[in-house]
């Protein structure tokens, strides 16, 4: 049986590594198999990717040119990372994913729509997810919390912009969530992490009935002593 797949969206200093780890936790203790990712990232050549986009190489070459690289990079992550667990049976919760590319080079880095869907086609085709979460925070408060996440580090590429730019990102955010309601949850992300993780909880339990899926069957021995033994999951950690 095909797994299931999650994805959180949402301004920067939303919560967004924070409550797809706690849901993950959550779902572990059910027994069920869970590959907790992100995006850009989350197979080694997607890596490479997000690291050239969150520094800011590629920005000079414009909105489109970023697209382009991120639907690089998600087509590999797909390859190598979701696809592979979901067929499996795991549960794939990811740390953005398409509709970050919709909002912040779609929406408002305005590349035409034509095109981002045309990636979206390419690279995502069926792996949709099947539920998406989305937080919602005012962007001054997430720019606070992102700054203090830093600890002083310096803004990466998309952190870096002006105010207005992140108040678009949430209005954008808000517009796929009310075309989309069958796939998309709006949540309210300036509670604490915990009230937020238990709100989360109930949705996924509603939507895909998390509580009543079959555990994994028990472990087997452990192996003989000298013999390596193969990771379950592939964790691409935020």
């Amino acid at each position: 049986m095909r797994g299931k797949f999650i994805t959180f969206e949402g301004g920067e200093g939303s919560g967004k590594s924070t409550q797809a780890s706690l849901l993950a936790g959550r779902l572990r203790t059910l027994g069920i198999s869970v590959i907790l990712t992100r995006e850009p990232g989350g197979s080694p050549g997607a890596e490479m990717v997000r690291h050239v986009l969150l520094a800011g190489a590629a920005k000079p070459l414009g909105a489109e040119a970023e697209a382009i690289l991120f639907a690089a990079a998600r087509a590999d992550h797909l390859e190598k990372t979701i696809r592979p667990a979901l067929e499996r049976g795991a549960w794939v919760v990811c740390d953005r994913f398409a509709d970050s590319t919709r909002v912040y080079q779609g929406a408002v880095g305005k590349v035409d729509d034509t095109v981002i869907r045309a990636l979206e086609r390419v690279t995502v085709g069926d792996t949709r997810p099947d539920l998406t979460i989305m937080l919602d925070l005012p962007a001054e408060l997430g720019l606070s919390r992102a700054a203090g996440r830093r600890e002083g580090a310096a803004a990466d590429r998309f952190e870096g912009e002006e105010l207005a730019f992140h108040a678009a990102l949430r209005d954008a955010y808000r517009v796929i969530a009310a075309a989309e309601p069958e796939r998309c949850v709006v949540i309210e992300a300036e509670p604490p992490p915990h009230r937020i993780s238990d709100e989360v909880w109930t949705v996924v339990c509603a939507r895909l009935g998390a509580a009543q899926v079959e555990t994994e069957p028990p472990a087997a021995p452990p192996a003989p002593a000298g013999a390596s033994e193969p990771a379950r999951d592939v964790v691409a950690v935020p």
